[in-house]
């Protein structure tokens, strides 16, 4: 994972207290949670500038379809590769869920901090741009939603797929520097 200039966490720190690791985090899961729930937000840190926020639904920005959504046990089990998914500038926030239902967010802490990544294109925006067209379709008997690309002559440069129209454009990828 590569970052430029590393976020100051002392702000988050005066509001939130101390982060807890992400060992203290899977002893104390369903505390957590409940926490969360309820409307407080638990930093939780792994490594040196891996944070990552336990936050109530109320607080992952957006919109929540199409977020991953992450049971409750197997987001315990995998915490630590979470958090570091998260405090990526370039992540999504996780939805964490038990039977399915969002019960809480894990986000990156520079959400926290109103400091989103740098904004970067998608493969999806510089195909457009590039001058190709995509066509979304759904595939009922795979219960996925195809994405595919293709240049002005109609050849296809690129397909993604996913269980939402998000997911088939986010799996395009970057169209190839020659014509």
């Amino acid at each position: 994972m590569i970052h430029g200039e590393r976020p100051s966490y002392d702000e988050l720190v005066s509001m939130l207290g101390v982060p807890i690791t992400v060992e203290d985090a899977r002893a104390r899961w369903g505390g957590l949670i409940e926490e969360a729930k309820s409307g407080r937000t638990v930093m939780i840190i792994r490594e040196r500038w891996e944070w990552a926020a336990l936050v109530p639904l109320s607080k992952v920005g957006g919109v929540l379809t199409g977020l991953p959504l992450v049971g409750l046990s197997t987001a315990r089990s995998k915490l630590g590769d979470l958090v570091r998914q998260v405090a990526d500038p370039y992540s999504e926030p996780v939805v964490l869920g038990r039977h399915r239902k969002p019960v809480a967010g894990l986000v990156g802490a520079h959400v926290l901090l109103g400091k989103e990544g740098p904004e970067r294109p998608s493969a999806a925006d510089a195909l457009l741009v590039g001058g190709h067209t995509i066509t979304l379709t759904h595939n009922p008997a795979e219960g996925l939603v195809l994405a595919v690309a293709r240049d002005r002559d109609g050849r296809e440069v690129s397909a993604g797929a996913g269980h939402n129209a998000r997911e088939a454009l986010r799996d395009l990828s970057e169209p190839p520097p020659w014509p």
